[in-house]
């Protein structure tokens, strides 16, 4: 009898071996497609574009050049739904390169340090360093240039000695109360603003290590179309600025909470913007609509030199080209200017990812959020995920396959949005979860958000449901205090 026991023991244990290498096929069959096409250690190349909202061509707009940016969309998964976690520079960035999502006491401004949100953490850059990786950070990438320092072999800003005007009249114009003009139409050459002297060191760069032959995470940081918008004439001359409009969406709608409107103090900071609660007129508001589509047509242009060079080198062929803005941003949507919001304008974000050989321009719909960027590319990488990440890989999206996850969660202080399907739904909370008040727009039929359905009675089930669908996706450490 105990002879017959250990047999079917033996032939259990084996089933189960069996299962278990079985429960996952599709995964494994898409890690190792992609790597055949990919060296031991393929390149990373980690664009990051300030304050660059998804209104491209790749995304279905028509208005704002970007060459560069089409034909790299048009070699990449194309991510259509893909939102930031925070929609303000410093937390956003801290939140990405930690793969942790923000909560009531973590992620929560521009001036958020890894280091003192998440030290024991380690970052993606860190991750790759540990992997025998080089590691250089290029410009912007954390909002603090000296955060996470131990995670790179370098760190190099451009020098502006705190001035970033071309013209002198400009430059004068700054006082330690105010920012100088928003707008700056210079006839230079490209290299003198701090967005061409990027490029430039990231072409100096891809130079150094294709010589070493060392496989590299190498982060370039762009700091346009951020404010003020400043770039050479010929990039504002693409365009009439009698032809631009304002958007559609120039309206605030009675029905929508009034604390989720703010006063733009980011940009009544320059000289020239109206104070307080003052409007933005038509002529100004064109003006800085013809700023940003020019500044996005300049770091285009920046973009397409390194790419032209990794090209050019033979990289490209080894290298995951990974392009993200660190948030949206408001070109008068709601009347609104800047971030700092939970409508979509703030949220959705631009990401494309080329892998050599692999992507092709496909668009992919699934909702993805900017935590799923880090255990992804350890994946695309053969490295190994540490167990502290949020996010899911994104890999098997990049065989047409699907993934368990199809919503994002995004927060700007007491405002937590859930996106799901075709509905955004947002809760102003405190310390204690409890909702003061909501807002919900289903982008079915209002693409615009100026409809709020959250206190409508035949959407009470659904809010029901969308609020606690929110707190079982917020994350458990949610509303925890971190410990002194």
């Amino acid at each position: 009898m105990s002879y017959l026991k250990k047999i079917i023991a033996n032939c259990l244990f084996i089933i189960g071996l069996i299962l278990l290498a079985s429960c996952n096929p599709k995964k494994e069959k898409v890690v190792q497609s992609i790597n055949q096409e990919l060296k031991a250690k393929p390149n990373i190349l980690f664009i990051a574009v300030d304050d660059l909202k998804p209104e491209l061509n790749f995304y279905g707009a028509t208005h704002i050049q970007s060459p560069n940016l089409d034909k790299l969309a048009s070699e990449s998964l194309v991510f259509e739904r893909s939102y930031c976690n925070v929609p303000v520079c410093g937390a956003s960035r801290a939140s990405i390169l930690t793969g942790l999502r923000p909560t009531r006491h973590r992620f929560l401004n521009a001036f958020t340090k890894k280091d003192e949100d998440a030290p024991d953490v380690n970052s993606l850059p860190m991750t790759f360093l540990k992997n025998g990786y080089t590691t250089i950070s290029n410009g912007k990438i954390y909002h603090h240039g000296d955060d996470d320092k131990n995670a790179w072999n370098e760190i190099w800003h451009p020098e502006t000695k705190g001035n970033y005007y071309a013209l002198k009249e400009n430059s004068d114009l700054r006082t330690d109360d105010d920012r100088g003009p928003a707008f700056e139409v210079a006839e230079v050459a490209d290299s003198v603003y701090s967005d061409g002297k990027i490029a430039n060191k990231g072409i100096r760069d891809l130079r150094k290590l294709k010589k070493t032959g060392e496989p590299f995470f190498l982060a370039l940081g762009f700091m346009k179309p951020h404010l003020p918008f400043n770039a050479p004439t010929k990039y504002w001359e693409m365009y009439d600025e009698k032809k631009i409009t304002l958007p559609e969406n120039y309206i605030q709608p009675e029905t929508t909470p009034s604390r989720a409107f703010h006063k733009f103090g980011e940009l009544r900071n320059y000289y020239g913007i109206p104070q307080g609660n003052e409007p933005i007129d038509d002529e100004l508001a064109n003006k800085l609509i013809h700023g940003y589509y020019a500044s996005v047509s300049y770091v285009d242009a920046q973009i397409g030199k390194v790419l032209t060079e990794l090209d050019r080198l033979g990289l490209a062929e080894n290298t995951i080209v990974v392009l993200w803005g660190d948030h949206g941003w408001n070109l008068g949507n709601h009347k609104l200017w800047c971030k700092h919001v939970t409508f979509e304008s703030s949220l959705r974000t631009p990401l494309v990812v080329k892998i050599p050989n692999v992507t092709k321009g496909t668009k992919n719909n699934n909702i993805v959020e900017y935590i799923d960027v880090y255990p992804t590319l350890c994946e695309l990488s053969g490295i190994e995920k540490p167990t502290h990440l949020e996010g899911l890989s994104l890999l098997p999206l990049f065989e047409g396959k699907s993934i368990d996850k199809n919503y994002a969660v995004s927060k700007f202080k007491d405002a937590v949005t859930l996106i799901k399907g075709s509905m955004f739904y947002t809760e102003w909370i405190n310390d204690k979860g409890e909702v003061s008040d909501r807002m919900l727009f289903d982008h079915t039929n209002d693409r615009l958000e100026l409809n709020n359905l959250a206190e409508k009675p035949e959407y009470r089930e659904s809010v029901y449901e969308l609020s606690n669908d929110l707190r079982t996706k917020w994350g458990e450490d949610f509303l925890k205090r971190p410990l002194k």
